[in-house]
């Protein structure tokens, strides 16, 4: 089988509401769609959705990239070669992970649907048969933010991560109402994105969370600090996820070696995709830390190659794919049975993409052949 053609689509995906964390206000995600045809008529869908604050890539750079660099590099490749084609991109072009995750995902899309067999059946095999779906509350006024958890509990939900960043104080209180509205029976994570910075104030908040039952503080410090994570885990009982700090197998080793999380956040956007993330879980299981796969708030197509990867690996203990629940139009119909997701059999990605839609929705686009 060979690659013949690769499309690219920038598309901006619309919100519900907008979307807001400790570094930025979304009102709507951009991303890149990837649909790469082959000579045996199968066709598959990948998807890049970056992060400029996380792997310094933007929607701009991504399509450029994958246009310029990557695509005319793999015509004429066969996409089920996952290994080769993961060193032709890396030895063509540095970092970029969001753009090669794009590429890997519409590659493992194929590789499904040739065999007639769902992604996860060939990663290791379903593992998981359910998993249960947070519900992420966006940085606003504490009264704001429980009042939607509120809602979201006679919706089903159970569980549920509360974004915050901005000032201590403030995210104490957010936390606190969260607490307060929903009960003790409902599982509350903590995400700062980086926003309390520094070892000093995290730990000042650390202590004013302990009455609320917390299952996990997320990425509280600056990404590049790992040190500090390992200080912080050392002081606190509150168990510590890395999320920003954590892209590739090199963070994961220093993660390891420092002791410096009970918890990572991988994410396919930012290790490269798939193969990557599969790589990156087995690195995780050896050193005993538990995995959540997570996302940039992405589309039914890379939520669904994020759940195949969740599903074939027991180390993978929770998921945050909420994305397609986000958007008032998706791309694709990856089904979430609330409170719930679980996969069907689908071959491939199992995911329909909707071209109207993805025209529809489409700013600018090109193709290589």
């Amino acid at each position: 089988m060979k690659i013949t053609a690769i499309h690219l689509y920038a598309i901006r995906l619309p919100l519900h509401v907008p979307f807001v964390i400790s570094y930025h206000s979304y009102h709507d995600i951009p991303s890149v769609i990837v649909k790469i045809e082959t000579d045996e008529g199968i066709v598959g869908y990948g998807e890049g959705v970056a992060d400029e604050h996380v792997t310094g890539e933007t929607w701009e750079s991504t399509f450029y990239i994958l246009k310029n660099t990557i695509a005319p590099l793999l015509i004429g490749a066969n996409p089920m070669n996952i290994e080769k084609l993961h060193e032709m991109m890396n030895a063509t072009i540095y970092g970029a992970p969001t753009a090669k995750a794009a590429i890997d995902i519409a590659c493992f899309d194929i590789i499904g649907k040739k065999l007639r067999q769902p992604v996860y059946q060939f990663i290791g095999g379903r593992y998981h048969d359910e998993f249960p779906i947070t519900h992420v509350l966006s940085i606003a006024e504490p009264e704001q933010m429980a009042e939607e958890a509120a809602a979201m509990v006679k919706k089903g939900y159970r569980s549920f991560k509360i974004k915050v960043g901005t000032n201590v104080h403030k995210d104490v209180e957010r936390i606190k109402a969260v607490r307060e509205r929903v009960g003790d029976d409902i599982a509350i994570r903590v995400d700062v994105n980086q926003g309390w910075k520094n070892s000093a104030t995290t730990l000042v908040a650390l202590r004013s969370l302990r009455p609320f039952n917390i299952d996990w503080v997320e990425q509280p410090v600056i990404a590049d600090d790992i040190d500090a994570m390992a200080y912080i885990k050392s002081k606190t009982d509150i168990p510590m996820m890395i999320d920003e700090g954590l892209k590739g197998p090199r963070e994961m080793r220093q993660i390891i070696q420092k002791n410096a999380a009970d918890k990572v956040n991988v994410k396919l956007m930012k290790c490269g995709g798939i193969y990557p993330a599969v790589k990156l879980t087995h690195q995780a299981e050896l050193a005993g830390i538990e995995c959540q796969i997570g996302s940039m708030v992405e589309s039914s197509v890379a939520s669904s190659a994020g759940f195949h990867v969740a599903f074939s690996k027991k180390i993978v203990t929770s998921v945050e794919l909420t994305g397609p629940l986000k958007f008032s139009k998706d791309i694709g119909n990856l089904h979430y049975d609330i409170p719930y997701i679980r996969l069907t059999e689908k071959p491939g990605l199992g995911v329909d993409v909707n071209e109207d839609i993805l025209d529809e929705l489409t700013v600018f686009q090109d193709v290589v052949r």
